[in-house]
């Protein structure tokens, strides 16, 4: 195990013509819903792209991933990274960041809820299969300088799910139905990053019985909260314009 290596990895970001640029200062594990590498990976670098409110059901873009790619090339990155999509404008941005003997972990957030849900709920008729990456959408990107067994790495993406439903469920904020008890939105993405093999401190576990997991909630329950604040205030700017966030 490298701990010299865990103590000095870094990410920077940046935003660039509408785009969130997440240098993470070193390829790492990621595990993701991404519509642009998702699933497991290893990268260097996360994007989170706004792009124009049109409708639940129209994607002048096409394909989500190769829309992305095509974005990363444009802006000098790797194109084999992790990207998402919102309507939210990157000023919109949230940062939280938590440490403990040694390990920290760092949330980056997007929150727009006019596209919130309860889980289990039947989706309206308009946006059902409609794969829209865009209104409405929190995204989080989770990122950690401890290394995690794969298993764990699932768990730190469920305790970051669960925190964000209960800041949500906190907040009573209402499903597209009315009521109060939204645990998300139909087209939310989370990104977990961790360090590689040998360059972080090793987890075997990230549930919320753990301290890793304990800081993934508390980072993402506050990027959710500053976010929701941020929503509202969006929201109420851009309704007399008709966008959605």
């Amino acid at each position: 195990m490298t701990l010299t290596a865990s103590r000095t990895l870094s990410t920077k970001h940046r935003i660039v013509e509408g785009t969130l640029i997440v240098d993470l200062g070193a390829r790492l594990r990621v595990l993701s819903s991404a519509p642009r590498g998702g699933g497991l990976r290893t990268t260097r670098y996360i994007l989170n792209h706004q792009v124009t409110s049109v409708g639940r059901t129209s994607q002048p873009w096409g394909d989500p991933s190769l829309y992305l790619r095509k974005l990363a090339g444009s802006l000098g990155v790797d194109v084999d990274c992790v990207a998402l999509m919102t309507a939210v404008p990157m000023t919109q941005v949230v940062v939280s960041r938590a440490m403990a003997g040694g390990i920290w972990v760092e949330c980056l957030a997007t929150v727009g809820v006019t596209n919130a849900v309860c889980a289990g709920e039947v989706p309206a008729p308009e946006v059902r299969n409609a794969g829209s990456h865009t209104t409405g959408t929190i995204n989080l990107i989770v990122i950690t300088n401890a290394c995690l067994a794969a298993p764990a790495l699932v768990g730190a993406v469920q305790v970051a799910t669960e925190s964000k439903t209960g800041t949500l469920r906190d907040h009573a904020v209402p499903s597209w139905t009315g009521s109060p008890n939204a645990t998300g939105t139909g087209t939310d993405a989370v990104v977990m990053a961790c360090a590689l093999k040998g360059h972080g401190p090793w987890q075997a576990y990230a549930g919320t019985h753990t301290m890793v997991g304990a800081m993934i909630g508390q980072v993402t329950a506050d990027c959710l909260t500053q976010g929701l604040v941020r929503a509202a205030q969006w929201m109420s700017s851009a309704s007399s314009a008709g966008s959605s966030v």
